[in-house]
């Protein structure tokens, strides 16, 4: 019942129907005073055209019901990456008999941190009143999007009043940050003359005789690798897969304090970089934790497990430099007792000054090697001066200015 009194309502507003409310009065006075075949006539027209306006308001649009679907366009691939882009497709159902000449809809994709895209696209329903509207999204940043309601408006066939109806479809997905494949990183070369005594991995990691499983036989293992028992029982070759050699864990602390970064670009910059380091961690089954120092700090511990390596990668998704606190170093002390002992500390930050200093000295007194990666995208000659100090002081450091550069910079290739 409310909903046809909130539909009378907002026709009621409509100038249009006044006016042919108004029309209607002035047909019903011309039989009254004048009569005829031909004022009755005028009368019946009138009366049918408000019926139909009529029914149209209280179907139609009114009613529409839809069921969206998104896909990346790569069947191979089924979580996004920042870059991507997302094909929707809305299957449109508008009860009904009375035909429609099209159909106006306008969907609103709104991002986690306020930004927001408009899509309006015109279609024409079928006699039984079902349509199918497709669009691509431009590409997309990192971040947690959601279609809000859709709206779809159409007029009558003789365009007198537009009708509207708004309907909710579940849309809603994640976009992961944009990574860039790391093949080394020298921080873990023993051969450094920067590296820390708790150094433990060379450029490749050396596998024991532990059996850690059986995997898919890979061109080129030795005859002495392959598992003749699991080769027979499933029919495919397959090979043995041996534990590595532990090393020590890593903390990955990316700052997200509001006051750090000049603009969005070089906060998506350091979290990409995150996210790559997660990426290499995950490839050579290394144990890393992520602590962000944001508005709410988290902290996730060192684990080799995928499932912790997921949960820290959507948990970059969602991240944003909202961070309050002037220092670095009180949001760290808070969980100072999780941190395991002999860790790598490596802090992503565009902070070059004594906050830094005084958080890498901090590591470096509780037994842990720390480590700066500089977030620079104008690669300015303080950041060449920064990284100088921090040599002469035995911590390694990286300057990062665009992601592409990042593979070159942890391999070694530029300081």
């Amino acid at each position: 019942m409310r909903p046809l009194l909130t539909t009378v309502n907002r026709g009621l507003r409509h100038p249009r129907v006044w006016g042919i409310a108004v029309v209607w009065m002035c047909c019903v006075a011309y039989v009254l005073f004048q009569g005829g075949k031909t004022s009755l006539m005028l009368l019946s027209m009138v009366t049918l055209l408000c019926l139909y306006l009529a029914i149209a308001g209280f179907s139609g649009v009114k009613r529409a019901q839809g069921v969206r679907r998104l896909s990346s366009g790569q069947d191979h691939e089924e979580l996004l990456h920042a870059g991507d882009q997302v094909r929707v497709k809305l299957n449109l159902t508008i009860p009904g008999f009375l035909p429609l000449p099209y159909v106006v809809v306008r969907e609103m994709l709104h991002r986690h941190n306020g930004e927001s895209w408009s899509f309006k696209e015109s279609l024409i329903p079928s006699m039984r009143g079902t349509g199918e509207l497709s669009f691509q999204t431009p590409p997309l940043e990192r971040g947690k999007y959601v279609f809000s309601e859709t709206e779809c408006a159409s007029e009558d066939i003789f365009g007198l009043i537009e009708h509207r109806g708004t309907f909710k479809a579940s849309g809603e997905f994640r976009v992961l940050p944009r990574t860039v494949f790391i093949p080394y990183w020298q921080l873990y070369d023993r051969k450094s003359r920067l590296s820390g005594p708790q150094t433990a991995l060379t450029r490749s990691r050396r596998e024991t005789t532990q059996i850690n499983g059986v995997r898919d036989y890979v061109y080129g293992d030795r005859l002495s690798r392959i598992h003749w028992n699991a080769t027979a029982k499933t029919g495919n070759w397959k090979s043995k897969e041996f534990e590595h050699e532990s090393v020590p864990k890593t903390i990955l602390v990316l700052d997200a304090l509001a006051g750090s970064y000049p603009h969005g670009e070089a906060f998506e910059l350091a979290v990409s970089t995150t996210a790559s380091l997660l990426d290499y961690g995950s490839r050579e089954r290394m144990g890393m934790g992520l602590l962000t120092l944001a508005d709410k700090s988290s902290f996730m511990p060192p684990s080799e497990s995928l499932i912790e390596r997921q949960k820290m990668m959507h948990h970059l998704v969602d991240i944003q430099d909202n961070g309050k606190d002037a220092t670095l170093l009180p949001g760290v002390e808070k969980i100072a007792r999780q941190f395991p002992q002999g860790a790598y500390f490596v802090v992503v930050s565009p902070q070059k000054d004594e906050k830094i200093i005084e958080l890498l000295r901090w590591a470096d007194t509780r037994g842990m090697t720390p480590c700066h990666i500089l977030i620079d995208s104008n690669e300015s000659r303080q950041s060449k001066e920064w990284n100088a100090m921090l040599r002469g002081r035995g911590t390694r450091s990286f300057t990062v200015a665009h992601l592409q550069e990042l593979p070159t910079v942890m391999g070694g290739g530029s300081v």
